[in-house]
């Protein structure tokens, strides 16, 4: 194994990076509808989709973000799509939706620390209290018991780039990365303060001498990262294929509709 170990941990990770797409998308608000009822009971992006006028969107990139738009779909039509349905054979849906429970439980410190920024005290109690319903008889959050708990089922969830909006602090153009996919400015510093914050992220950087992680192996950082991005990576890709088909222009459709659930996710 350690003779192919050189070989396969640029593939494995490639494919990790390419399914953070929907990973990083979906922890900063971008979820599908069967997934975000299940992770929050928030309202879904179809349904912002459907409700909200045009917004006005800063995009003075327009024409490279066009162009990084069509190689991001074909790389998420040619690569991720065949790779998410072979990861389905393999994991089954009820095992992936567990998965998903235990990664969004572990994300309680973004939720925490977010709603304290924004001043929401009795909504962080509510995510301490949802977050130790979870682990302890949760099985470690594979198992959502919260969702049991009417105040704890439908908590709005919050992260940096909502606190920031909160702030004041205006979205800025829109921008679309490579693999990554769109963000507004806000939203992409958000993300990045978020990745510093929740322990899945921690694997990524080097920041308050997380030493126990750099003593994982690769086996098992790569197993964390690909179980982590996959957990959601059938649901969106899904809704991704949905705005596609039904839209006259794909890509202000991703666009606004993002833009329009941030917004509504921001207001709560």
């Amino acid at each position: 194994m350690s003779r192919f170990a050189p070989r396969l941990l640029p593939f494995l990770l490639t494919l990790a990076c390419l399914a953070s797409v929907v990973s990083l998308q979906a922890q900063s608000g971008f979820y599908s509808p069967r997934s975000l009822k299940e992770k929050s009971g928030a309202p879904t992006v179809q349904d912002d989709y459907d409700d909200y006028a045009a917004p006005v969107i800063s995009d003075p990139f327009e024409s490279f973000n066009r162009a990084v738009f069509t190689f991001n779909d074909r790389a998420y039509t040619y690569v991720l799509t065949p790779f998410s349905k072979g990861y389905e054979t393999i994991v089954r849906p009820p095992v992936n939706r567990s998965i998903a429970n235990f990664y969004d439980n572990v994300r309680y410190p973004v939720r925490l620390v977010n709603s304290l920024l924004q001043g929401k005290f009795k909504r962080a109690g509510l995510e301490t209290q949802k977050f130790y319903v979870n682990t302890v008889a949760g099985l470690g959050g594979f198992i959502r018991q919260s969702d049991t708990i009417p105040a704890l089922a439908r908590i709005p969830r919050e992260d940096f780039g909502q606190t920031l909006g909160v702030w004041g602090v205006p979205h800025g153009p829109y921008i679309v990365v490579p693999i990554l996919g769109g963000y507004s400015l806000r939203d992409l510093a958000g993300r990045a303060s978020d990745t510093v914050v929740s322990p899945s992220g921690w694997q990524y950087i080097d920041f308050a001498d997380h030493r126990w992680v750099g003593e994982l192996s690769w086996q098992w950082q790569t197993t964390i990262a690909v179980t982590d991005t996959m957990s959601t990576l059938p649901s969106v890709l899904d809704l991704y294929a949905q705005m596609k088909k039904a839209a006259v222009d794909p890509y202000l459709s991703v666009r606004d509709g993002f833009r329009r659930y941030r917004d509504a996710e921001t207001a709560k």
